[in-house]
């Protein structure tokens, strides 16, 4: 009798071995399911992101609101301009015109030259020796250079030299 108890036990032994076996087995599948469909979701997020960056174009190595360096800054339009002036950091020429503030008693211009520093000027002050904020309207700033001579920026960063103030 002893013998058949023993036996009976271990056969259900081994049958909940296999059982546990069996569900172990099931689950390593499954795992190996999800895992797969896992991957194959990233590699679709990979493909799309990759077609989208490489759709894009490359950004610009110049500023928009600094305006390309290498031209120099600004386009002119006056015929004598003196060589050594255009050389001069702080010449006009040098800058841009990005804003005119103005107000009932302060009026405020601000340049910007090729590096991005900032300029801003008041009424009747200077940008470099002899060259001086006299007058602003909504498209252009009017520096006096001289006895009769004037220089006009507008934001098409055109520089004309004239002897008319407006």
């Amino acid at each position: 009798m002893n013998n058949k108890i023993l036996i009976l036990i271990l056969i259900c032994l081994f049958s909940l071995g296999n059982a546990i076996a069996d569900t172990e087995q099931e689950i390593l599948e499954k795992a190996k399911e999800i895992n797969e469909k896992v991957k194959k979701q990233q590699a679709e997020k990979q493909s799309t992101i990759s077609a989208e960056v490489d759709g894009e174009e490359p950004l610009p190595l110049n500023d928009p609101f600094v305006g390309d360096a290498s031209l120099g800054g600004a386009t002119t339009m006056s015929t004598g301009v003196v060589a050594g002036e255009e050389r001069s950091e702080m010449s006009l020429y040098n800058f841009k015109l990005v804003a005119i503030m103005t107000g009932e008693y302060e009026s405020f211009v601000s340049l910007i030259n090729a590096t991005g520093e900032i300029v801003t000027l008041q009424m009747n002050e200077e940008l470099s020796p002899g060259v001086k904020l006299i007058g602003l309207n909504p498209g252009r700033a009017v520096f006096e250079k001289g006895e009769d001579s004037y220089l006009v920026i507008n934001f098409k960063n055109q520089i004309q030299e004239t002897s008319e103030p407006f």
